[in-house]
């Protein structure tokens, strides 16, 4: 398959049923408004502004849950779709959890066509730790190879 064909399954929506949810990855049908509801209350995005999140949409692989017509929940790729990618914003809404949402969000991620045979997946996460263990990540085994740039301030205002 040629370069063109790759970029082109990374880009067609993908959708994933179990009765009346639906987990899909067109950008249409998310709301930027719960999206970026929930990103600018949590902790690791607090006082994101909106025109940010909707940047971060555009450039990445989104996945939307949804229950009839409401997201209720909601996760984002950052990959080249050959080697590597990044999963952040994982989040279900606060009212929608202990159902196995997010595990079943994360199984959809790991599973996308779009993401086989990638070399590293790579996430943070100050408590999902026994979410995401289930799919195979791990703590870092050579920190000492990973740097950062973290600017955890970013969204305050001067």
């Amino acid at each position: 398959m040629g370069m063109a064909g790759r970029i082109l399954d990374s880009e067609a929506s993908v959708e994933y049923r179990r009765g009346e949810l639906l987990i899909s990855t067109d950008r249409e049908r998310l709301s930027l408004d719960v999206v970026h509801g929930f990103l600018t209350n949590c902790y690791w995005a607090r006082g994101i502004p909106r025109e940010v999140v909707a940047r971060s949409i555009e450039n990445a692989l989104c996945f939307g849950i949804y229950e009839g017509q409401s997201q209720i929940g909601f996760a984002r790729v950052i990959s080249d779709f050959a080697t590597i990618a990044y999963v952040g914003d994982v989040f279900v809404l606060e009212t929608h959890r202990g159902r196995g949402l997010g595990k079943w969000l994360i199984q959809c991620i790991t599973e996308h066509p779009a993401l086989q045979n990638l070399r590293r997946w790579i996430l943070t996460t100050r408590d999902a730790h026994g979410l995401y263990s289930q799919f195979g990540f791990t703590p870092v085994k050579a920190p000492e190879r990973f740097m950062e740039r973290h600017q955890p301030n970013v969204y305050d205002t001067p």
